[in-house]
């Protein structure tokens, strides 16, 4: 089942669903529900996944035991002590801004204190100018200076590299947090979404959309 929208296609979705009967079963399932559409086969085979004693079932009964315990009542520095404890990790990487190193000093502080250990490794770590991957000078923050390129992929190798057990991303850009998490061998976390015109809380942008930020829902506006 599709929808038509600017003479284009795409596929009706769950942010198109209206029942979400998925979490409780107290409604029903809507005739496009990709879930319903999953063969019973490949339902079983994932659901298989999450059970036994394989790092990713117990992954994702520690997430769902902190969920279940803490529902409303831990805040996301609390809850990734706790999943960290449930999951055996000692070693916690963390993967951090540059503009947001005080708060993982502050981070840091708090992991050692509930018997962690952590390692944080800087963005711009290696110290290698933009214009070396190919950015033109014009495009840096503050042009015809030297500016350090994000360097997700060695924050990646040099935390796999000291054996950390949780990797926790804190505040990288959009992007180099993609980056980060395809190239670490560890599970990886979020602590905090970089969100600099909005005190990285970028679901305000969305509760906003209809009065502030309309201007994201205005259709034909100008690409950034």
């Amino acid at each position: 089942m599709k929808n038509k929208k600017n003479n284009g296609e795409y596929d009706v979705s769950c942010s198109d669903c209206g029942f979400l009967n998925c979490y409780r079963q107290e409604k029903s399932f809507p005739k496009f529900c990709p879930g319903e559409a999953v063969e019973p086969g490949v339902l079983e085979n994932v659901t298989r996944e999450y059970c036994g004693d394989v790092d990713d079932a117990r992954t994702a009964r520690a997430a769902a035991e902190v969920e279940g315990l803490y529902y409303g009542k831990l805040t996301r520095v609390e809850e990734v002590l706790a999943f960290a404890r449930r999951i055996g990790a000692h070693k916690i990487g963390l993967a951090t801004c540059v503009g947001l190193i005080e708060e993982t000093r502050i981070f840091s502080k708090i992991l050692k204190r509930n018997g962690f250990e952590p390692y944080s490794v800087l963005c711009k770590i290696g110290s290698v100018d933009k214009g070396r991957i190919g950015l033109d000078d014009n495009l840096k923050i503050r042009p015809g200076t030297f500016e350090g390129m994000c360097n997700p992929i060695l924050q990646a190798r040099l935390l796999d590299k000291w054996g950390a057990d949780l990797n926790v991303i804190i505040g990288l850009c959009v992007g180099h947090d993609a980056l980060f998490s395809k190239h670490s061998e560890a599970l990886v976390t979020t602590l905090i979404v970089k969100d600099r015109v909005l005190a990285h809380n970028p679901a305000a942008a969305l509760y906003t959309s209809k009065s502030y930020y309309n201007r994201v829902m205005e259709e034909g506006r100008q690409r950034v």
